[in-house]
């Protein structure tokens, strides 16, 4: 089988909801061993209390679904190897890293059914249905590609751009807070008023000319969100003050990591003390946070192949 190594990644950025997202460097790594009658999976780093390690575990769920979707059988078991870097729960696509390892492998799996190489896979097809399973691509995009990402459905299938960007530095800080993703959804409202979806498709395209020239006065004044940032900071206790802290601190622009608990600061100076205002702001809130200092990986999902 193969080694996947997957990026963190914060999707939405602000105005780009559902279609906008940037893989960080932070990563989880997967190996999974097929064999024997159980499902064991050994976890490490993050989530280690909270994730199963039976096969109710997302990557083997994931896997076994995929293998069928590709007309084969799956293994009676299996050992997963787990060791992760991405804060579960947190807002920057932990449960994508994991779709996408249990997508990746049943690929590997099945060419290795077929005598190919389990290392070689139809990058196209396999986004396609990490989209499909995850119901939307600004994670597992930008998770499996590397970079700044662009993805939208379309009428011949998912489209998808990796647009070049200049450096910028982000610090993502992630409080003691639950806020699955259902619930994240449930609070958002089921239509929007015309002058909404105007301000933020013109943001949204203003975000990515900034990433894409380094323009960080366009960034700054176009990084503002009407379609779920207003619905979400009221039940993230202390995440509209983390954001005026990091702003206050130097930070070119905040937004939500996704769909929250994190909140992420794009910044060129002052990125411990930006961080150091975030944890302050939680912690005047009564939670606890950590922060990360993390740069944009070019890289997206690196496959390698285990020895036998």
């Amino acid at each position: 089988m193969i080694r996947l190594r997957i990026p963190a990644t914060t999707a939405n950025l602000g105005p780009g909801f559902d279609c906008m997202g940037l893989a960080l460097n932070l990563w989880n790594t997967f190996e999974l061993k097929v064999g024997g009658t159980d499902w064991v999976a050994d976890i490490q780093g993050e989530g280690e209390s909270k994730l199963p390690r039976d096969a109710t575990n997302l990557v083997f769920t994931t896997f076994c679904d995929e293998v069928r979707h590709l007309a084969q059988t799956p293994p009676l078991g299996a050992r997963l190897i787990n060791s992760n870097q991405v804060p579960f729960m947190s807002g920057l696509g932990s449960s994508s890293t994991a779709t996408l390892a249990g997508i990746l492998f049943a690929h590997s799996y099945v060419a290795g059914l077929k005598g190919g190489d389990p290392r070689q896979f139809d990058q196209a097809k396999v986004l396609e249905r990490a989209i499909a399973v995850e119901g939307h691509g600004d994670n597992v995009a930008p998770a499996l590609l590397g970079g700044f990402v662009v993805v939208m459905a379309s009428r011949e299938g998912t489209l998808t751009h990796r647009v070049p960007h200049l450096p910028l530095t982000a610090v993502v800080c992630v409080p003691e807070f639950e806020f699955p993703t259902s619930q994240s959804r449930a609070v958002l409202p089921g239509s929007y008023a015309k002058e909404d979806a105007i301000f933020n498709v013109g943001r949204a395209l203003l975000v990515a000319e900034a990433l894409r020239t380094g323009d960080d006065e366009i960034l700054r004044r176009a990084m503002d969100d009407r379609i779920h940032e207003p619905y979400r900071y009221p039940l993230i206790p202390g995440a509209a003050q983390a954001k005026q802290g990091a702003l206050g601190s130097g930070a070119v622009c905040v937004c939500l990591s996704g769909a929250g608990p994190g909140v992420i600061a794009f910044t060129r100076k002052n990125e411990d003390l930006i961080g150091q205002e975030m944890k302050q702001a939680f912690l005047d809130k009564g939670l606890e946070s950590r922060y990360w200092v993390l740069e944009v990986s070019a890289s997206g999902t690196e496959v390698q192949r285990m020895p036998i």
